[in-house]
């Protein structure tokens, strides 16, 4: 950035008197640094280069109108400002680029809070906005007011905001003064800007001229150049600007060194100020969640009037006082602390009494704290605040707030380091609490072992997702248990709620159901003992579960379900069913008599089963039905010989990208933990070939509900065949068959069906057996009879049909062929 004694500067400035306006070069620059978008000159500096931030030539513009250019590195968290932006701000123009807590020192407090505001709203709508704000010295003074433009900062860097400053005596640079003006982003009320426009008088040229130094003598009056500087300004002419620059520099110095006696911020002002900074600092200590974003948060306090330039914080750990974190420290002065409590340091003494420590002075540090102010010493510090950090009565550490400027602790002063000791332990306090949760929370996540099985005859893949309530896990589990004899036990449940119990009850009702399946019970016998576990455990939770129990050489699989949703079967042609199977209450509602029937399946080689938490289907605003639809359409396609890469696909549909553009884009994706099993059943020696779509249904006696069932399960896997009067026809005749078996015998009946071939020329083949010998006759039942008509349904609409005897009882059987559909006609849905 040019200065303002540069030659180009030097020629385009203002004439001495006149109102700092910007020209239409210095505007465009301005316009080119606030929007960097529309100007393709503009360069990237290192954070540590000088105030080199625009070109060469919009420097030199924007120095001829006192125009200071910076930017925000959110990465370093520093402002890279330019030397007319350190002048602005009564920084030191070669001194260390300033950070957050720099600036907020600089800035009045209620407009500091404004700013920061008004920054996260243009961050995050990406729209230009400008501001007034006023600077202040360390001592409260009022120094003067500025403008600033700010706009968002380049797209991939690090600078998130940037934008321009100007002294607010001046114009601001911008169109046509008669146009339109554009609303300010923060609604146009400015209070600051309103009370300079209601109270400024003309500036007196004499309350800017340099004191007088008696010893220095005046320099002699020159009429000539007088005439010579006033006669442009009459003609309408721009004048020579050859004294403007340090004119304007003389100024901002008389500024910066005006005596003690000069206007202060009234009393009430600089109150308002420390309320509004106590308001700011609250909701940012809230913000943060773990000690390290307290502790950083705590090193950008700046407060009005007096701010610390170091701080540390204190703690306990049994009988020793330890430091947590710092800040304004150098690494040189920095060391590994540790102190026994009883000694005399007034960290150590805050603890012990819970009362704080005001030192204004060394002297009275030393004489105080004689014997461990050489500890002090060295920092060469001259005010030192000394508060207790309390939590719930019970003091838990220190605070140390040290000045390198004397600072007389008024009661003020005081008022202000209380309020903020007390709500820094506050934020430490949540965060140790999120971060013991976070611990325990791991330990039960690793609990839960590793995400993928491979055992002989079966492949298991496994997946969990928390919450985003910042635990790692919730009341969702899963486990895979290895039973004698090799067959293996798989368990899916959910616990009710997402809190640190809901995962403490998660975790001992998985110990519970994993000790009752290595004991040797049955499905339905392990979920009958769960329920009475719960119940005792917590009255007030209940927990669904699925339990299945499979045998890796057959495939067979003996499911029993406490009120959780029912699995999900993907065939080896990729068809996607819900496999209902018979299920009972949730655990821990009914202890005392629950039954939970076992359902049995088996699967065939290439087919994968899916067992989910409702997380998975309900999740970003779904219902069952709704949820369903995304599982298939996302099971149907993947390949089932990568259970990985299926099961990462099932997540990125639920929290992934392309969630948010269908149903429920706008939900919260953080509602529910999700916990997912995979099941496929591997090739071995001696196991059948797969079939194509095979389904096996047992229907027992005094359960005619499952006959519903079974017709809904033979729905699905014809749920593409060509002709719909076809596969009516196939789940009347499978109906007829199982209520026969159930009115005429006493066993239960078995269905068995099988779709194999090629599309358009498949063939669909039921057999359904009973344990009786009786065999069934085709006769021609009357006009009144009230049976007789299963066989003659199936002579009319099977191909093939036909009974056999078995080893205990028979079977029934018969076949339909697929034929192809007329062009334009619909399958079967």
């Amino acid at each position: 950035m040019a200065s303002a004694s540069d030659p180009v500067a030097r020629s385009a400035a203002a004439p001495p008197g006149a109102p700092a306006v910007a020209p239409p070069a210095a505007q465009s620059a301005a316009q080119s640094a606030a929007h960097p978008g529309s100007s393709p000159s503009a360069e990237r500096t290192a954070p540590d280069g000088a105030a080199d931030l625009t070109t060469g030539f919009a420097a030199a513009v924007l120095a001829s109108a006192g125009i200071g250019v910076w930017r925000w590195n959110r990465a370093e968290g520093i402002v890279e400002a330019d030397a007319r932006t350190r002048e602005l701000l009564g920084l030191p123009l070669d001194g260390p680029m300033p950070t957050a807590a720099t600036i907020r020192a600089r800035l009045h407090g209620e407009d500091f809070v404004r700013l920061s505001a008004i920054s996260q709203l243009i961050a995050s709508e990406a729209r230009p906005g400008e501001v007034r704000v006023r600077v202040v010295t360390p001592d409260g003074r009022l120094l003067r007011t500025l403008h600033l433009q700010i706009s968002p900062g380049p797209a991939h860097t690090p600078y998130s905001l940037q934008g321009t400053v100007l002294d607010g005596r001046a114009r601001v640079p911008g169109p046509d003064p008669n146009a339109a003006p554009h609303p300010p982003v923060d609604g146009g009320h400015d209070e600051a800007a309103a009370r300079e426009r209601h109270t400024r008088q003309p500036a007196d040229p004499a309350a800017f001229r340099p004191r007088e130094d008696p010893e220095r003598p005046e320099a002699p009056e020159n009429p000539e150049a007088r005439t010579a500087q006033a006669a442009p300004v009459a003609a309408g002419a721009p004048a020579p600007a050859a004294a403007d620059a340090e004119r304007e520099r003389r100024q901002i110095h008389e500024l910066n060194t005006l005596p003690a006696t000069a206007p202060r911020l009234p009393a009430a002002d600089l109150r308002r100020s420390r309320e509004a900074f106590l308001l700011d600092a609250g909701r940012a200590l809230a913000e943060a969640g773990t000690t390290s974003e307290v502790l950083r948060v705590a090193a950008t306090l700046a407060m009005p009037g007096f701010s610390p330039d170091a701080q540390a914080v204190f703690g306990v750990k049994g009988t020793m006082l330890t430091v947590v974190g710092q800040h304004g420290h150098s690494s040189a002065q920095t060391s590994p602390f540790e102190m026994p409590l009883d000694t005399e340091y007034p960290a150590a003494q805050v603890v012990r009494t819970g009362r704080p420590i005001y030192l204004s002075s060394p002297a009275e540090y030393q004489q105080r704290f004689p014997a461990t102010w050489p500890l002090a010493e060295p920092f060469d510090r001259q005010s030192w605040a000394f508060l207790p950090l309390v939590t719930a009565g019970r003091t838990t550490g220190a605070w140390l707030a040290a000045f390198e400027t004397a600072v007389a602790f008024t009661p003020d002063e005081r008022a202000v380091l209380s309020t903020v000791a007390r709500m820094l332990s506050q934020a430490l306090e949540r965060a140790h609490t999120n971060e013991a949760e976070r611990a325990l929370s791991r330990g039960l996540r690793r609990s839960m072992g590793d995400s993928a099985r491979e055992i002989d005859g079966l492949t298991v893949t496994a997946r969990y997702v928390p919450t985003g309530g910042g635990l790692l896990v919730g009341g969702d589990w899963y486990d895979v248990i290895d039973l004698p004899g090799g067959r293996i036990a798989m368990v899916v449940g959910d616990v009710q709620g997402h809190d640190v119990h809901a995962a403490g009850v998660m975790s001992r009702l998985r110990t519970a159901v994993h000790a009752y399946a290595v004991e040797g019970h049955r499905p339905d016998a392990v979920l009958a003992r769960a329920s009475r576990f719960l119940a005792s455990l917590d009255e007030d939770r209940f927990a669904t579960c699925l339990y299945i129990e499979a045998d890796p050489a057959s495939g067979r699989l003996e499911i029993a379900r406490a009120g959780h949703p029912h699995p999900v079967l993907r065939m080896t042609d990729g068809t996607t069913v819900i496999r209902h199977v018979d299920g009972g209450l949730p655990l821990g509602l009914a202890p005392e008599g629950e039954d939970y029937p076992v359902t049995e399946l088996e699967l065939q080689v290439g087919e994968v089963l899916m067992v989910c938490t409702d997380g998975l289907i309900e999740t970003g605003g779904h219902d069952m039905f709704s949820g369903w639809v995304r599982v298939r359409d996302v099971v149907a396609p993947s390949p089932a010989s990568d259970l990985e890469g299926m099961a990462d696909a099932l997540i990125r549909a639920v929290h992934g990208p392309g969630s948010h553009h269908g149903a429920g884009r706008l939900a919260d994706r953080r509602e529910d933990d999700i916990a997912l099993l995979l099941l496929r059943r591997d090739p071995i020696d001696g196991a059948p070939k797969p079939v194509g779509r095979r389904l096996v249904v047992t229907v027992g006696q005094g359960q005619p509900a499952r006959v519903a069932a079974a017709r809904r399960e033979l729905r699905g896997i014809l749920q593409d065949w060509n002709s719909p009067d076809d596969a009516d026809a196939a789940v009347l005749l499978v109906s007829e068959l199982l209520t026969n078996v159930l009115l005429h015998t006493e066993q239960e009946g078995a269905l068995l069906a099988e779709l194999s071939g090629t599309s358009g020329e498949r063939r669909l083949r039921i057999e359904v057996a009973d344990g009786s010998d009786e065999m069934p006759h085709l006769r021609s039942p009357g006009e009144m009879a009230s049976s007789g008509r299963g066989l003659v349904l199936l002579d009319l609409l099977a191909d093939r049909w036909g009974v056999r005897p078995s080893g205990e009882g028979k079977v029934v059987w018969f076949e339909m062929n697929e034929k192809r559909s007329p062009a334009g006609a619909q399958p079967s849905v």
